[in-house]
């Protein structure tokens, strides 16, 4: 008997309006957790004295904004699609990063996914149709909806459990 393996379809993708949400929603949480640390950061710079602490928060200039965007970023993502193959926003819309088999992704290609989401015009990638984009297709991830993706695993597991019971 041929030894087939679950596979992704197109049909299981999250939609462009899904991942639009996704990114919008992910980066509203990102400027909260950035605000938020900022202000913990100041408030523990003022009771404890440090002025220059203080100095630096409220004078930093964009090149530096940049920089602490893109950390926040690498640490929001790599943190939850790591642990949970799931951003917040994904937990809203029910979506979810998996590999072509619907496995959940390594670390190593979190990491790399999180990375590739830093290049220039990325959000373009997803112009014309395309349900992946480039930090998709260069760490070979895809994001599909959950509940789908589960059904359809399900059904494929309990197909292959009909073959073995008749060998």
């Amino acid at each position: 008997m041929e030894n087939s393996q679950f596979r992704v379809t197109n049909d299981m993708l999250a939609s462009q309006g899904q991942r639009l949400a996704n990114y919008f929603i992910d980066l509203l949480v990102q400027y909260g957790l950035t605000f938020g640390f900022g202000f913990v950061l100041a408030a523990f710079a003022m009771f404890a004295g440090f002025d220059d602490l203080l100095n630096w928060l409220a004078n930093i200039d964009k090149v530096t904004e940049y920089l602490l965007g893109f950390v926040v970023l690498i640490i929001y993502y790599s943190f939850f699609e790591i642990l949970f193959s799931r951003s917040i926003a994904k937990y809203i819309t029910k979506t979810i990063v998996v590999m072509e088999d619907g496995s959940k992704p390594s670390p190593v290609t979190i990491v790399k996914r999180t990375f590739c989401r830093m290049i220039p015009f990325n959000h373009l990638s997803f112009i014309g149709g395309s349900c992946r984009g480039w930090h998709d297709s260069i760490s070979d991830t895809y994001v599909v909806k959950k509940d789908l993706l589960e059904m359809k695993m399900r059904m494929f597991n309990s197909f292959d459990e009909i073959g073995k019971e008749q060998e």
